[in-house]
């Protein structure tokens, strides 16, 4: 069985057991609510997952690489660097929950 949760303004397929990194968010317990859920050939998307929950847990953080920029406009001297290190947090999840009806 398998999820899709969206968080961090993207979306990640899921199962339990697994890890990975997201965008940094708090908390050490997590609640999303997933897109989509499938269990073996049955998909469940829309309404019928009112309910449906998928649970991880924090297990650290991390950061990712360097991004470093450099815009500039010629003749006029104006130049501007510029530099970003996004903040990531790595979540297992434990559980999903309220999957399909049966």
């Amino acid at each position: 069985m398998y999820a899709v949760i969206k968080t961090g303004g993207k979306q990640y397929r899921v199962a339990e057991g697994e890890r990975l990194q997201v965008e940094r968010v708090s908390g050490p317990d997590l609640t999303f609510t997933p897109v989509l859920v499938v269990d073996g050939e049955q998909v469940t998307a829309g309404p019928a997952l009112a309910g449906a929950t998928v649970s991880a847990r924090v297990v650290g953080e991390a950061k990712g690489p360097k991004i470093r920029g450099f815009t500039y406009k010629p003749k006029t001297r104006r130049r501007r660097h510029w530099g970003h290190r996004q903040q990531y947090t790595t979540i297992e999840i434990t559980a999903i929950t309220g999957g399909p009806a049966r």
